[in-house]
Formats: structure tokens, sequence, C-alpha cells
């Protein structure tokens, strides 16, 4: 981890499982991935859940569907219920100024039936954390919409 890397801590009211399945559960990607406004079109989501596997997909804006931004993830780490790594692709990005950005994901009891996700991103130049921030945010407020709606697996 260095001084430029997001680190978002989230409770979700969720158990463990339900919050790794939501993340690694093309599906569910599909529903609740980008900051409100954006989509995930589900065709269009590849998975592959396995170290060297990989994570594929394209946001769209809902208001301007020409504006796209794809994720491309490889997967250096999986454990199932409690931890994804994996390094995102940024090439495609044009007008990102790195290649390559890291990603952890960790998954943690709470009372309560309850899930603490630790998320690390980066390292971001600039102030472009914040703004990767504030998506993360967004999609976060969607996925609690998908927990809730999927709740009924505890």
């Amino acid at each position: 981890m260095s001084d430029r890397d997001l680190v978002i801590t989230r409770i979700f009211d969720a158990p463990r499982h339900l919050v790794y399945r939501a993340f690694t559960d093309p599906d569910q990607l599909a529903q609740w991935f980008g900051p409100v406004g954006w989509s995930v079109p589900r065709d269009g989501v590849d998975v592959d859940n396995r170290p060297g596997g990989h994570q594929r997909f394209t946001m769209v804006n809902d208001a301007d569907p020409a504006q796209t931004a794809l994720v491309d993830a490889h997967f250096t780490e999986l454990v199932e219920n409690e931890l994804i790594v994996a390094e995102e692709d940024m090439t495609a990005m044009t007008d990102f100024p790195g290649d390559l950005l890291h990603l952890r994901v960790e998954f943690h009891d709470e009372p309560g039936g309850r899930t603490r996700m630790i998320l690390t991103h980066g390292p971001y130049p600039g102030d472009w954390a914040t703004e990767s921030s504030a998506g993360w945010n967004s999609s976060f407020t969607k996925l609690d919409r998908v927990l809730a709606l999927v709740g009924g697996d505890r």
C-alpha cells in the first residue's frame, strides 16, 4: 500500500459470503457495479474466478451510452469469502496516467451477521483517488440494494 492508495472501509448488512459473492458473481456484478448513472450490461460480463483468472466488463453511462469505461482485472489471489486481490489494466483508459492499478478487497465478519469490507485500490495520481472514492461509494449504495434482495439466502 502506498500513500496514493484509496482505502474504503464499509459495513454491509449482509453476511460475508453474500458480499463476497456480489463481487464475484457475474449476474450480481451487472446489477451494482459502477456509480449511480452507469450500468453494466450483463451480456458483456466475463468472469473467471481463480488466481490467474479475470473479471472483464464495460460500464456504460446511462445518459450517454457512447461514454464507456472498460474494467479489465486479473486475479492474483482469491480466498473464498475472505479476499480478492487483482491487478487492473488501465491502458485502455487513455486519460489515465498509468498502466496498472492494484485492488485488494478484504471481507470480515461483524456482529449481527454483517460484513466489514476493506477495499484498497491504487496507486492513483493526483486527485484521481477522490473521483474513484466517489465512484466506489456510489456503487456501494447500489450494492446495498442488491444485498437486500439476495438477503433471503442468508
